[in-house]
């Protein structure tokens, strides 16, 4: 087993002061556990725009990357957007794009999601891709899903990192995660289908959608969870870094 991915991201939840709170919490957490490089375990955080500098700050010489939950296609005349220039020159390591969220809410199409990846890899940022079914199929069939929207995002010999997002859009918000059994069946078939087609991209496959403590251990094949609001308790986020470490032979 090589690295493990344990992330979460803020979205809209927090307020300032709150989210400042919750980063030393969590910068608290990795401290206390300072076998988690040994175990493989990678943690991110993906707070709001105004809150980079500060994350920045807070998880300096920790391991902890610090990622954006969004990345302007360009930059120029795009009122309102950040580049991804910027966010490297700050020191964001990720970039987070196709969430079901942006794709759903804002008109984000395959497309724009492109130009996003092509941007974010320009600057040197590794993406945070997500995918996902829009309803539960067979797991071949969400598998198949999910590699269009792969492929409509990263081109043929794209080399480098890749984080892939699995978020079963059916499972986003829910009170339980997908089943483990059908999560593992999906990602087993998705990594069947990209490991040939990006033999030059280095991909790790994590689940998300309602993903929370007690998940990691039932999943067969996935490179670490990508946390919601179940890890915006500082304490549930360092019960998954815990688990992740258990995980590791």
């Amino acid at each position: 087993m090589g690295k493990q991915y344990v992330g979460v991201s803020t979205k809209a939840y927090l307020g300032y002061h709150q989210t400042l709170d919750w980063l030393a919490e969590t910068r608290e957490a990795v401290l206390a556990r300072p076998g988690l490089a040994d175990a493989g375990v990678v943690p991110f955080v993906i707070p709001s725009f105004p809150l980079l500098p500060a994350a920045l700050q807070t998880f300096r010489d920790t391991g902890v990357i610090v990622g954006a939950q969004n990345v302007a296609w360009g930059d120029g005349p795009l009122t309102g957007e950040v580049s991804a220039s910027m966010l490297a020159e700050l020191g964001v390591g990720l970039a987070e794009i196709g969430h079901a969220e942006r794709r759903d809410l804002f008109g984000e199409t395959d497309d724009v999601v492109a130009l996003k990846y092509r941007a974010s890899s320009q600057a040197g940022l590794t993406a945070l891709l997500c995918v996902g079914e829009p309803q539960r199929l067979s797991p071949a069939d969400a598998a198949e899903h999910c590699a269009r929207q792969v492929t409509a995002a990263v081109p043929p010999g794209a080399r480098g990192d890749l984080l892939l997002a699995y978020e079963p859009i059916w499972a986003i918000g829910a009170d339980a995660p997908a089943d483990p059994d059908y999560v593992t069946a999906v990602v087993r078939e998705l990594r069947a289908r990209l490991e040939p087609a990006y033999p030059d991209l280095a991909l790790s496959l994590l689940y998300g959608g309602s993903a929370g403590p007690g998940l990691i251990a039932r999943l067969d094949g996935v490179d670490g969870l990508f946390l919601g609001r179940f890890a915006h308790d500082a304490t549930n986020f360092a019960r998954v870094l815990d688990e992740a470490s258990a995980r590791r032979p």
